[in-house]
């Protein structure tokens, strides 16, 4: 094969991989659009797209053409969204106010996902998508879904379910929330701490503990904010968890590459 061919091919794969790019950034956007929409707004992005995504793919099938570059965008640019994410988290605050929180979501975490794998057993469901759902409904969402799929070795397929059902749960549950607020036998700060422990994503603790004031939203996000920075911890004790598996995958391969992400999420952070 000659050079002439070698650069031409390697240029049609850069082409191929910068046009993939591209149509995960037109979703990513038109996912962005539709979040600001009344209604729409409490799903968030990241759920907006993945239902255009599914959308798509059941009208016009899978895009090959675009496969290098989604899967680089998936690999990629996802971990680096982890990174920024980071910047959402002030850790000295949750060092100087939130320990006795942080407490508390180390509970709710262990009892999301243990509860959720103990269910998914009774009714003989995907353990995987199980995992997932636990993982999101104890720690962050969508985004602790994102940073622990590549660490239990989750399918593509596996991760958006586990990401839209997470989006729409939360969303559910947040107008629930902000609709038994004026019924509950609880002070302000109490509503925004049960708030700020069980809710998923920050935009739905935020929309069920803004009805109990400024203080009461302070503390919610305060207990969400101890629940993201946990999503350290838990993934190290996932990777931990993965290497001691008698049988990771059918060649008995049990390595586990080192998540260098989080340490830019910790930097960030």
């Amino acid at each position: 094969m000659s050079v002439l061919s070698v650069l031409t091919k390697r240029l049609d794969d850069w082409k191929k991989q910068l046009a993939g790019i591209g149509f995960t950034f037109v979703f990513s956007l038109l996912g962005y659009v539709l979040s600001c929409l009344p209604g729409l707004s409490h799903i968030g992005p990241l759920a907006c797209a993945i239902l255009l995504a599914v959308a798509y793919r059941q009208l016009f099938g899978y895009p090959e053409f675009f496969r290098k570059g989604i899967e680089f965008s998936s690999k990629y640019l996802l971990r680096f969204a982890i990174i920024l994410y980071g910047l959402k988290l002030n850790i000295d605050v949750i060092f100087q106010d939130g320990i006795g929180l942080l407490l508390k979501s180390a509970v709710t975490i262990a009892v999301a996902i243990l509860l959720t794998i103990y269910l998914s057993k009774l009714f003989k469901a995907n353990s995987q998508i199980a995992l997932l759902l636990g993982i999101g409904t104890g720690v962050c969402g969508a985004a602790a879904i994102a940073a622990v799929a590549p660490i239990v070795k989750a399918k593509d397929d596996d991760t958006a379910i586990s990401v839209g059902i997470i989006a729409l749960a939360g969303t559910i549950f947040s107008i629930i929330y902000a609709l038994l607020f004026p019924f509950l036998p609880i002070t302000d700060i109490q509503y925004g701490i049960w708030s700020g422990l069980s809710l998923h994503e920050l935009a739905h603790v935020a929309l069920a503990a803004e009805p109990a004031g400024e203080e009461a939203l302070a503390m919610a996000l305060l207990a969400k904010l101890g629940r993201v920075f946990l999503l350290v911890p838990l993934c190290f004790i996932l990777i931990y968890w993965m290497r001691n598996r008698k049988s990771v995958d059918e060649a008995g391969n049990t390595n586990v590459k080192f998540p260098m992400f989080l340490l830019g999420f910790i930097a960030m952070s």
